[in-house]
């Protein structure tokens, strides 16, 4: 059974896959190799875990503006999630998802993720689709 919730959009585009879902803030500046899309910040809690083709979860973005060309970087190699769900979206990881074509949504109804859940994001009409 799938349900569905609605939320804004960020960057445009559709995608589906597994969740890897965070409760913490991410800067992709110094807390994401760009190479290899894992997590390198020993503090986050998704430390040593890859971003790479997953649909990406988490609060927010912080740290530098370089964050925005990192997640940038990411697409160019590959190695980017194949889209992002914010819980509240901030101009870093906004402008660096526009930039890579990651479809990225933002303020969700609801913000109960989890990891491994198959997700979907319709980055045209503002919907997640979480099969439960």
């Amino acid at each position: 059974m799938a349900r569905t919730i609605r939320c804004r959009v960020i960057s445009r585009g559709r995608a589906k896959g597994e969740a890897l879902v965070s409760n913490a803030s991410i800067s992709f500046f110094g807390g994401v190799d760009p190479s290899t899309g894992t997590v390198i910040d020993k503090k986050h809690p998704l430390f040593n875990r890859s971003i790479a083709g997953k649909i990406l979860v988490f609060t927010t973005g912080k740290g530098s503006t370089v964050g925005s060309y990192i997640l940038y970087q990411l697409a160019k190699n590959g190695k980017a999630p194949i889209g992002i769900i914010c819980k509240e979206a901030e101009p870093i990881v906004a402008v660096g998802a526009i930039m890579g074509s990651i479809p990225m949504v933002d303020q969700p109804d609801t913000f109960d993720f989890k990891d491994g859940q198959i997700v979907a994001i319709d980055g045209y009409n503002g919907l997640i689709l979480v099969e439960d």
